[in-house]
């Protein structure tokens, strides 16, 4: 016998195969513990020359959860899934186009500069134009629902080696000095907070970073434009490395299981008739004679084939009904739309079904989404855009002082032609209406169209016209309608100014 006996080695038990769907959490006994999920999901900031502190999950009101663990497991399956994971999601054909859609449709119609020099407008538009900002625009958008959080940097030639770290100023650009928008994915950004930024939860920017490393250069925040779709609560800023949730977190698995579903399809399709061939019980105990019999029945089973079977045969065949099966396919698509916030006739480019749903309030709802988008996130862009730009390349040029300028987004529907005529016939009837009444004279109606940037006479000169006669001439006729015809001479238009419009 052998002093010593070799121990073998413990063999694990084979542990079952976790479903692909949150909604399968598998063996209770697999699983973690809530509190140590949502306490790992709570994590502390980074704060500027100093260690990070650990959060206690007790301080955070996790510990003590009334809500049973199962379920609160399962909500907090919905964290941050990490920044690469998101650019893998993102590549799907459904997801990239949920991201990109708002993007290409808040910017389709373009926008209006606003400015008190008509000539600094044309410079503005010809420099966005080269500089392709509408690229930018969309790119910051699509982005920025990819990973939950975009950052733009406004890249700016100083001497001052302090520039980007000192709060921006804008009287700190110099002639020629703009390069243009350069943005990063937050793969490559690390956020910085001060410590005046965690210790008051009081302050205007409690859990917000003053400072983003990039590369070897550190920016303080007020150069950047930063885009969060989707913000979280302050205390899971943290673990979302203060973005926000992406749209690739929000429709993963919904996307998943609406690709499963289509491809379920074409299986039904194909295996959609069950033919159950009745055989006595010798056959079954001649398992080769019995395959023989079987291919001959695959080989002549066609919608065009002729099967020849005995007179004490029994054969049958069942079919599964299709009659539903596209409802089901497109309910699950339609899902995805919804979490996306992009309308299913958008998003798909097909009718909803299933929902009994028209598309119309959905794209009234669509259009308040891509509103939102303009004023909230792309007009901050565009607008220091606009003012860096104007100190830069477009004062200097004209030889001008800087000055202000807004930006008006143009309405989101574009009408059709037969719609502007109908709009132009409108107005002309108005401006006619209260020209006849006396409310306004000729002038005023010239000045109308010309200020209206929708109209054919858009930026048509405001100054009186010769009408080929005299102010004397034109009085001598008399009366106070010859008056009000000599008016409208004057403007530029007839009694009847819907012919003028």
């Amino acid at each position: 016998m052998w002093p010593f006996k070799s121990k073998e080695p413990e063999r694990e038990a084979p542990s079952k195969s976790a479903s692909v769907f949150s909604t399968d959490l598998g063996p209770q006994v697999n699983r973690r513990k809530s509190a140590n999920i949502l306490a790992g999901a709570v994590k502390a900031p980074v704060v500027s020359g100093s260690a990070m502190d650990g959060v206690s999950a007790l301080k955070m009101g996790i510990v003590g959860s009334v809500v049973p663990d199962a379920q609160l497991e399962w909500y907090a399956s919905q964290g941050f899934i990490g920044y690469a994971a998101c650019a893998i999601i993102a590549q799907h054909w459904l997801v990239d186009k949920a991201c990109s859609q708002t993007g290409k449709d808040a910017i389709r119609n373009g926008y209006e500069i606003n400015c008190e020099n008509k000539d600094a407008i044309k410079a503005i538009k010809a420099a966005d134009k080269r500089r392709n900002i509408n690229a930018s625009m969309r790119e910051f958008i699509r982005m920025g629902r990819v990973f939950g959080i975009r950052v733009a940097i406004f890249k700016i030639d100083s001497t001052d080696p302090e520039f980007y770290e000192k709060p921006f100023n804008l009287d700190g650009v110099t002639p020629g000095s703009y390069r243009g928008i350069a943005q990063v994915d937050p793969y490559w950004v690390m956020p910085e907070l001060d410590a005046a930024a965690i210790q008051d939860p009081a302050s205007l920017k409690f859990y917000e970073p003053t400072f983003y490393q990039i590369g070897k250069q550190r920016y303080h925040r007020s150069h950047l434009a930063i885009y969060i779709p989707h913000p979280v609560a302050d205390m899971l800023k943290p673990g979302y490395q203060y973005g926000g949730v992406s749209v690739p977190q929000r429709i993963y698995e919904r996307v998943y299981a609406s690709e499963r579903t289509a491809n379920e399809a074409p299986q039904l399709a194909m295996t959609k008739r069950l033919i159950t061939f009745r055989v006595p019980d010798a056959a079954l105990m001649n398992q080769e004679k019995l395959a023989a019999v079987l291919q001959d029945v695959n080989e002549n089973m066609s919608n065009f084939g002729v099967w020849a079977i005995g007179q004490d045969d029994n054969v049958s065949q069942n079919d599964t009904s299709l009659a539903d099966l596209d409802n089901v396919i497109m309910s699950q698509y339609q899902l995805v739309a919804s979490i996306a916030n992009v309308p299913a006739t958008k998003l798909l480019g097909t009718t909803p079904k299933g929902f009994n749903a028209t598309g119309e309030s959905e794209a009234e709802d669509y259009r308040e989404e891509l509103e939102s988008i303009q004023t909230n996130d792309l007009t901050q862009l565009l607008e220091r855009h606009h003012a860096i730009q104007m100190r830069s390349d477009i004062a200097p040029k004209l030889g001008i002082k800087p000055l202000p300028t807004t930006v008006d987004w143009r309405p989101l529907d574009s009408p059709t032609a037969d719609e502007w005529a109908n709009i132009n016939k409108t107005k002309a009837e108005t401006d006619k209406l209260l020209f006849d009444t006396g409310a306004v004279d000729g002038m005023d109606v010239r000045r109308r169209v010309a200020g209206d940037k929708d109209s054919d006479y858009y930026g048509l000169s405001e100054e009186l016209i010769d009408a080929g006669e005299t102010d004397e001439e034109a009085a001598e006729v008399g009366g106070p309608a010859a008056e009000r015809d000599n008016q409208g001479a004057q403007a530029g238009v007839s009694s009847s100014p819907s012919s003028a419009v």
